[in-house]
């Protein structure tokens, strides 16, 4: 589909090329850091905290790979992923659009925001955390955390699959592994449409919201097709039928006997 770019290639870090590959992926992530210039200074304490993330995951899976000649088991990957120290709030905030920022700054790099990115949880009250394997912290977030900005479409009717992609470069195919839901404002009735991005640890997702330009775009794709008795207007994608919205009445309409 061509939406992803290629950006300008850096040197990597002597740390980072001798890092050995972990399974939890810490020198796959310190080489990103790396990439956008973490050693050179910039963006000071957002800097720092982007580094606490590939070093606390690199050690974890480090730790695991201690045994010469024996390789990691999982059960212990696991045990040490479920007890990462507690930092409690972390000065991050996540605005509607989309935008990460740092004590009250814009992170501007967008490969930073995509590191934090892959390291966000969402808990069963619903709260957001960044996790790594060693440490978690609480951040807040206004709506969802990430935006949808953008739709590619192939094939038509059940045929047809819709791909979604996020502020943070992250391609999702609308499907039932990535379902759309309208919400509506309790005052105004404005519907608002999000897509699961991924799974929380109870039954609250981490969720992208589709921004109007691509929800307009998902009104022009959309049929209609009877939902538990309802007549309905919304979009297929993947063999699955998503409601977009209640088709109007008769009476709601401008049309003549």
């Amino acid at each position: 589909m061509g939406h992803s770019s290629a950006g300008r290639r850096h040197p990597r870090s002597v740390l980072a090329a001798n890092l050995p590959l972990s399974p939890l992926g810490g020198a796959s992530l310190y080489r990103q850091i790396s990439s956008v210039g973490l050693s050179r200074g910039g963006d000071g304490q957002v800097n720092n905290a982007a580094r606490n993330i590939a070093v606390n995951r690199h050690r974890a899976g480090y730790a695991a790979e201690s045994q010469i000649g024996s390789p990691p088991r999982h059960h212990e990957l696991r045990q040490d992923s479920q007890h990462p120290v507690e930092c409690g709030n972390l000065p991050f905030l996540i605005r509607r659009d989309g935008t990460w920022l740092y004590r009250g700054s814009p992170i501007v790099r967008k490969e930073m925001v995509c590191l934090f990115a892959s390291v966000l949880r969402r808990e069963e009250d619903g709260s957001f955390w960044l996790e790594t394997p060693a440490e978690r912290g609480r951040i807040e977030v206004e709506d969802a955390p990430f935006v949808a900005v953008e739709l590619d479409w192939t094939g038509c009717g059940r045929d047809q699959v819709l791909t979604l992609r996020t502020n943070v470069d992250e391609l999702i195919t609308i499907g039932p592994e990535h379902p759309i839901r309208i919400s509506h404002d309790l005052l105004t009735c404005e519907p608002t449409p999000y897509v699961m991005v991924r799974r929380g640890a109870g039954r609250l997702a981490i969720e992208a919201r589709i921004c109007r330009a691509v929800y307009y775009e998902l009104v022009a794709l959309a049929e209609p097709w009877e939902v538990h008795g309802r007549k309905m207007l919304g979009v297929w994608s993947c063999n699955c039928f998503y409601p977009l919205g209640e088709m109007p009445h008769c009476e709601d309409c401008d049309c003549e006997d």
